[in-house]
């Protein structure tokens, strides 16, 4: 693939809001034809980026959708997330729904993307998360979903090597037009921020700019691998709570 995505065919699931938003416009900004497929059209039209309803959850349609492409270079499986939902407060079906939209639909995408990209000597970006590699409560499907997500990657990239390369971002805390529903109003978002090393939450353009490094050739010899993208991660819980290394009230 050439150093930029230019003159390709990207399609970004779920790339009408939030990271996936900034995914697609980080694509379209390289000059690349940008589909991005969901259920729902995006609030306002996003620049350089064409939009098509579907439900990745309906394998039928998602064959008919990537059968009817004249050509795809980039397939970016964006499209996923869950509500805070304990394990005891919901039944497995539920929790199943979730596991279906973050790992089976990417699959099921990339499976009928692959002669494409086979052609093309393309690329698949996995949009990943910290919650697939530690403890997630409140979204324990969800972090198992994409713990498997990134097992199904590394494997994929072997399955599908030389011709498909195909890579994880593990993506952090990101700062988009929801993110006030998971960490509170500014005070919450601030405090949530001086947890992460690098001191902000990412913001999409900062997962679209890594998105646009996976699938171009200056990545060419990267496949299997995990990329993250969370700011130097959290900072271990552990250092608030222990006294060794703090100051300590001297008598004069």
């Amino acid at each position: 693939m050439d150093n930029s995505p230019s003159g390709r065919t990207v399609v970004v699931t779920g790339g009408t809001r939030g990271v996936g938003a900034g995914i697609a416009r980080a694509f379209a900004e390289t000059g690349a034809r940008v589909l991005a497929c969901a259920r729902r059209p995006p609030e306002q039209p996003l620049d350089g980026v064409e939009f098509t309803p579907l439900d990745l959850r309906d394998p039928p349609a998602v064959r008919a959708f990537f059968d009817a492409l004249p050509r795809l270079d980039v397939l970016v499986n964006n499209a996923g997330g869950t509500p805070y939902r304990r394990l005891a407060d919901a039944d497995a079906e539920r929790h199943a729904r979730v596991i279906e939209l973050n790992l089976l639909s990417p699959l099921t995408a990339s499976l009928a993307a692959y002669e494409h990209l086979r052609r093309a000597r393309g690329a698949v970006v996995m949009i990943g998360s910290v919650s697939g590699g530690r403890p997630s409560p409140g979204s324990a499907a969800y972090g198992a979903a994409k713990a498997g997500l990134e097992s199904l990657a590394r494997s994929m990239a072997v399955e599908w090597a030389p011709e498909v390369r195909v890579n994880t971002l593990v993506v952090g805390m990101v700062r988009t037009e929801l993110a006030g529903l998971h960490y509170g109003g500014p005070d919450g978002l601030a405090a949530v921020s001086r947890t992460v090393p690098l001191g902000r939450l990412a913001a999409p353009t900062d997962v679209g700019a890594a998105a646009v490094f996976l699938a171009s050739g200056a990545a060419a010899y990267i496949s299997g691998a995990s990329l993250l993208v969370h700011g130097g991660g959290e900072l271990p819980a552990f250092l608030d709570a222990a006294t060794a290394n703090k100051p300590f009230d001297q008598e004069d």
